[in-house]
């Protein structure tokens, strides 16, 4: 890394990960972290632990942090707006590291950075409208349109996770006001909540016995076992899969994209939510729109949004990427 490098912070509603990178986006250094507390100052200090972590770990010059964070971020001041996940309203957090750390900082939204890192290398690489869908604690969203990243009027676009698939739903997690947003229905957390149903049901079946045996049923869990073929984790996928293919058939129908790119921690289900989220969105989309689309998985899997920060710090360095 003889040019220098930078830091690339992905921020979640439960865990950290910040990697020390170069101009070729290698990562030679990962701190991770889990977020144990939502309180802005708690915030602070882990973000400032992993980056320091990243920093200790190089010789080279660190040219500057990039932080990919889950909220809703002025481009212009970067100060949040507000946080689904975290208690981070009106934080200038720009600012508030850039003097912790005594290094230039830039901030967006964590999907923006992940769609940030696909589209210039990744799995919408070459592609001039793109969609970006990050399952984790919740769905983040990023956007492509034209060629352009899409921050909207004051960095609020591309929150599709927020779109109502299902009027009278479940309510959504974290600090949104709505009913069966495409976030309540599919994320991490509604994978974990739909498995520990199935446990309830099902004393006998693997989710009840890992249920009787004190494991927490969570949406890796129940991906595990659908890895492993259990019929009752399988069919929670499949159900889960049609229910992201019901929002990609309006995203599809919006934007007219040319390919949804899906990342984040519940990406590890694969095939197993993507071939059923294929299924609806070919039986129910519009027939020219849904032409051509294409349905992947982010090509850098759960470290696309530490990758788009990193991308985000090399830019604003003026350090050509690739």
């Amino acid at each position: 890394m003889a040019a220098g490098c930078v830091i690339g912070v992905d921020l979640g509603g439960t865990k950290l990960l910040a990697g020390t990178v170069d101009s070729g986006l290698q990562v030679h250094h990962r701190a991770r972290r889990l977020v144990e507390s939502q309180k802005p100052a708690a915030v602070v200090e882990l973000l400032v632990g992993a980056v320091e972590e990243a920093r200790e770990s190089t010789l080279d010059e660190v040219l500057g942090v990039g932080l990919g964070i889950p909220a809703l971020v002025d481009p212009a001041t970067g100060v949040v707006l507000d946080s689904n996940h975290l208690l981070l309203r009106d934080v200038p957090i720009r600012d508030v590291m850039a003097e912790r750390l005594g290094l230039p900082v830039v901030v967006d939204n964590d999907a923006n950075a992940a769609m940030l890192a696909e589209w210039r290398i990744g799995a919408a690489r070459g592609t001039s409208d793109a969609i970006m869908l990050t399952l984790g604690t919740g769905i983040g969203g990023g956007l492509i349109v034209g060629g352009r990243l899409v921050h909207g009027r004051r960095g609020a676009a591309a929150e599709l996770g927020h779109m109502i698939v299902v009027a009278d739903g479940p309510p959504c997690p974290g600090r949104c006001p709505n009913h069966g947003c495409l976030e309540s229905l599919v994320s991490g957390h509604a994978i974990g909540r739909e498995g520990a149903l199935v446990a309830a049901a099902d004393p006998q079946g693997a989710l009840g016995r890992a249920l009787a045996a004190g494991r927490e049923i969570t949406g890796a869990l129940v991906t595990e076992l659908a890895h492993d073929g259990d019929a009752a984790a399988r069919a929670i996928m499949t159900e889960m899969g049609g229910r992201l293919g019901l929002g990609m058939v309006t995203l599809v129908n919006v934007f007219n994209p040319e390919v949804i790119v899906v990342g984040g921690g519940a990406i590890a289900a694969g095939e197993l939510l993507l071939a059923p989220a294929r299924a609806v969105l070919e039986e129910r989309a519009l027939p020219v729109s849904r032409e051509g689309v294409r349905v992947v998985s982010a090509h850098f899997g759960a470290e696309a949004g530490m990758l788009g920060a990193a991308c985000m710090a090399l830019d604003a360095a003026g350090v050509v990427v690739g």
